[in-house]
């Protein structure tokens, strides 16, 4: 307490000192925090809709800000944060990008890379004293048979998604779903996530059917109109309550709203989506990470650049709490029980020990509106609600020892 005044409060006054360009401390003895990036740039084939073109700095400006975000805190804890930002070309190594970073000595590495990028990354002799914060999978293997020791995983897991879904749709009791599947293995994963939840919180799957259509010129004058027929005529006599879609690539699961044969809602994938992050979301003080991210990167958030934000932020908090710059001590407190992250959504964030994902809610949002926030009330845990999202402890097939 400082003259009667909370450590929050006087938190927050130093914030508005920072705002206003008062200087705090000098920053001449500072320790120094260094982060590394690690991505590889990947060829992106255009989506479907000219609406979501994808942006080539995704993930990377939400580390960027995390950076900035610390180094206000920092001003005030003799802490800095340096940033290393190692991108591996399309048809680059990977494995020559992580040597770069560590023979400068980093051993905090936010990263975007796809699954078999990031375990290859993780098993190599330079990566025995680096921890990896994997800001950009959602595989359920990374945090089961494939875990490993010194990976972090942020965004929520196909499996946490899922049991977000359903358990709103079990709330609002639309138990009987229709679940259509694409051909990815993604889009198979999720699959198998949503008929796992909807076993554990007892809705009901009608009918499993593979999207097989395959459009012509769907932008020619007529070609919403095959679209539509085959819609109509996928889904004609079949009651359920909600199609629930698995197309992560954004294949075809645009194109199932309005024109099922009968009136039914769409959600997974596409439709009601269950993320990490979405753009409608403003509560718990999320409009001002929007509007400083904004004003950044000049575009919306997305998951990953939320999940590299969360992945630099987690460093920066286990620094402050542990007053260290040391990565060893900055691990050690972000595997305790004393570590939290505050990060908009209205709880306070945690890693689990047995497989290392983040334990988080997960929004439930249409591109218009946030719909809804699981877990949902009435969903209980011996221990943390938020862990009856995905993978519990007991059911756990990660041994990472």
């Amino acid at each position: 307490m400082v003259f009667g005044l909370s450590r929050r409060v006087v938190f927050r006054l130093l914030v508005v000192l920072v705002a206003s360009g008062v200087p705090a401390v000098a920053r001449a003895g500072d320790e120094k925090v260094q982060i590394g990036w690690l991505s590889q740039a990947v060829k992106r084939s255009l989506p479907l809709s000219y609406l979501d073109q994808p942006p080539p700095d995704e993930g990377l400006q939400g580390a960027r800000l995390g950076i900035a975000d610390n180094d206000t805190t920092g001003r005030f804890t003799g802490q800095s944060f340096a940033f290393t930002e190692a991108i591996v070309p399309e048809d680059g190594d990977v494995a020559e990008g992580l040597r770069d970073l560590a023979a400068k000595g980093i051993r905090l590495v936010v990263t975007d890379l796809a699954a078999p990028e990031l375990l290859s990354a993780a098993g190599m002799p330079e990566a025995s004293e680096i921890t990896f914060f994997d800001a950009g999978t959602a595989d359920d293997r990374l945090r089961g048979t494939d875990c490993r020791a010194n990976i972090l995983h942020l965004l929520p897991s196909r499996a946490m998604l899922a049991d977000a879904l359903v358990q709103y749709l079990v709330a609002k009791r639309w138990q009987e779903l229709l679940l259509v599947v694409g051909h990815a293995d993604g889009d198979r994963e999720f699959a198998g996530d949503i008929r796992h939840a909807a076993l554990k919180f007892q809705a009901h799957i009608v009918e499993e059917k593979p999207w097989t259509f395959v459009p012509g010129a769907r932008r020619t004058d007529t070609g919403h109109f095959a679209i539509q027929a085959e819609v109509a005529r996928f889904t004609q006599g079949i009651s359920y309550d909600v199609l629930v879609v698995a197309d992560e690539a954004g294949e075809f699961g645009d194109d199932l709203s309005y024109r099922t044969f009968a009136p039914r809602p769409v959600t997974g994938t596409q439709g009601l989506v269950p993320s990490a992050w979405a753009r409608p979301h403003e509560q718990w003080g999320a409009t001002q990470l929007q509007q400083r991210f904004l004003r950044q990167a000049g575009r919306w958030m997305t998951d990953r650049d939320y999940g590299a934000w969360m992945a630099v932020r987690a460093i920066g908090e286990a620094a402050t709490r542990s007053k260290s710059a040391e990565p060893a001590a900055i691990v050690s407190f972000i595997r305790s029980d004393r570590f939290e992250l505050a990060a908009y959504k209205g709880a306070r964030l945690s890693f689990r020990s047995w497989d290392g994902q983040l334990r988080q809610p997960v929004l439930l949002a249409d591109p218009r509106s946030l719909v809804s926030v699981s877990p949902q009330p009435g969903f209980l845990h011996q221990f943390s609600e938020l862990d009856t999202l995905g993978v519990d402890k007991p059911e756990t097939k990660c041994r990472m020892g």
